[in-house]
């Protein structure tokens, strides 16, 4: 599992690097002048950087959020591990006959 997310990692990562890459090469190749192209590659580079950016506070967030509901998984499942463990009966049948 923790492959796939790895994966898209990569994905998102080279996209992103593909994108910017595409801008700079399209903006140098366009008839403009060398302060004109330079100041538009400046704002791409910005705009790409705060894209980055939010890219990776998004992915911290979901990292984030992934391992509390892993957490909380290994708790309930430690809890009923326990539970079971130490023999307590269902209400139902306290005396643990049919089981």
């Amino acid at each position: 599992m923790a492959r796939d997310d790895n994966g898209a990692g990569t994905v998102v990562v080279a996209f992103v690097l593909g994108a910017i890459t595409g801008a700079a090469v399209a903006l140098l190749m366009a008839p403009a002048s060398g302060e004109e192209t330079r100041r538009r590659i400046a704002e791409k580079a910005r705009e790409s950087a705060d894209r980055a950016g939010e890219a990776a506070r998004q992915g911290r967030q979901l990292w984030n959020q992934q391992r509390d509901n892993l957490t909380n998984a290994f708790d309930r499942g430690r809890q009923a591990y326990e539970q079971a463990r130490g023999g307590n009966q269902p209400l139902g049948n306290p005396s643990g006959e049919g089981l």
